[in-house]
């Protein structure tokens, strides 16, 4: 029986694996090798940093991503609770802060009594510790080596992009407007296009200059498909953006009365707006081919660019060889995967596995068997995906209820959603129960 847990790597996952060691009375040494070495996508030492979007997805109880937030409130969650104290306006979404969100989890983190904070590089994981990797899709060569010495498996990667952020002083807000696309509040910025903007815009973008690195043809083939560069998608055809991030529905111009063809939503991305991301627009656009493309869209015309897009690489396990569905390696039970590096995408889904393995981390040191999480509930499901997947086609996979099974045919599509929700609430509560997940 071992009192103390090591975790690697102080993203989302990390954090949170760390915060539920600690909280049940496990001494935590949590290593992060920022800000001494940075990534190509960070920017901070902070811990928790987020490095693309700032939005945790929708708050809708009918949606997967809703679900899982509820499930990671139940369980206790410090990215959960990080991502509530700071949110700003995003209508369904949960969108935050990014600065306050990341400078909260640090706070908690550092001042935590059972958590020490070791700011160097792991090259090699320890072999006779009970360890939560969480390096995240950024891990460094060394440790990504060392993980496949380790498991006797090569690592997978695919690549996932940034979108722009421009400073909102360089914005001509005449030509823009406040308005969500659901009418629940005014949380973003509406950049309307006319037809005539709209496809003089997509031919300078189909058209336009892009970054190609000595892998370009690698890049090609392993964009995750739900964050694909805007001229990606605009290259499948002149209409794809009008169905994608550029679609109308639900917005008016006030200054027309009407839907406009196209618009361009900013989402803020601070409680005071003074800085504003591209919705959609993630890019591995050359820099001078952002300033001069984005510049076209109606309102940015002299926007300056406080962040560019970029490419960059995200490094994942090929989960259903090495894993067991309590995130320990088959090989090394003492060793845990956790966030993206285990095939998960999208930050709730990180904390999500952070979660789970600092909680199965915590009852092995205490001499506990760890616990595999009921398949109907949405971390459940996630996380069987990642185990039961055939490793031939596996890919990183975000929550969705298409993960889920035993589902009852016949039931219309709202219909379905609430019976998996009501039926993953029921489930989790039922296990929280059985199991008592607070260990004394």
């Amino acid at each position: 029986m071992r009192r103390h847990v090591i975790v690697i790597g102080g993203g989302l996952a990390g954090s949170e694996a760390a915060w539920q060691l600690a909280e049940q009375g496990i001494q935590v040494r949590l290593y992060e090798m920022r800000p001494k070495k940075l990534t190509p996508a960070h920017h901070t030492g902070r811990l928790a940093e987020l490095v693309c979007s700032n939005s945790l997805k929708s708050t809708e109880e009918t949606n997967a991503h809703g679900l899982l937030k509820e499930e990671l409130r139940k369980l206790g969650s410090l990215i959960l609770e990080a991502a509530e104290q700071a949110r700003i306006p995003g209508g369904k979404a949960l969108v935050v802060d990014r600065e306050k969100f990341s400078a909260y989890v640090t706070e908690k983190i550092e001042n935590h009594p059972n958590i020490e904070v070791v700011r160097e590089e792991v090259p090699r994981i320890p072999r006779d510790e009970i360890v939560v990797v969480a390096t995240g899709p950024l891990t460094s060569e060394a440790l990504a080596e060392d993980l496949r010495q380790l498991t006797g498996e090569d690592y997978l990667h695919f690549y996932d992009a940034l979108s722009p952020i421009v400073d909102a002083d360089s914005l001509d807000f005449s030509r823009l407007f406040f308005a969500d696309r659901f009418g629940l509040d005014e949380s973003y910025l509406n950049a309307p296009m006319t037809e005539e903007e709209y496809y003089r815009f997509w031919e300078a973008l189909v058209n336009a200059e892009i970054h190609v690195g000595h892998d370009y043809e690698d890049v090609k083939r392993n964009f995750f498909e739900g964050c694909l560069p805007i001229e990606e998608m605009a290259r499948r055809g002149p209409d794809t953006l009008l169905f994608g991030p550029l679609r109308p529905v639900g917005l008016v111009d006030p200054r027309t009365g009407k839907t406009p063809y196209a618009v361009v939503q900013l989402r803020p991305e601070n409680a005071e707006k003074t800085a504003f991301s591209l919705v959609g627009f993630q890019t591995q656009l050359k820099v001078g081919e952002q300033k001069r493309v984005f510049r076209m869209i109606p309102g940015l015309e002299r926007a300056e660019f406080l962040r560019y897009g970029a490419v960059h690489r995200n490094t994942y396990v090929n989960a259903p060889k090495i894993l067991l569905p309590t995130l320990q390696l088959k090989k090394h039970p003492n060793i845990f995967l956790a966030g993206q590096i285990s095939g998960t995408e999208g930050y709730t889904e990180a904390a999500a596995g952070g979660l789970i393995a600092g909680i199965n981390a915590a009852r092995l040191a205490q001499g506990l068997q760890p616990l595999v999480v009921p398949p109907h509930t949405m971390i459940g499901a996630l996380l069987r995906y990642l185990t039961h997947t055939n490793p031939k086609y596996f890919q990183p996979m975000n929550a969705n209820f298409g993960l889920f099974i035993q589902v009852p045919k016949g039931l219309k599509k709202l219909e379905k959603r609430r019976f998996l929700v009501e039926r993953a609430r029921r489930t989790l509560d039922e296990w929280m129960d059985e199991v008592l997940l607070k260990i004394s």
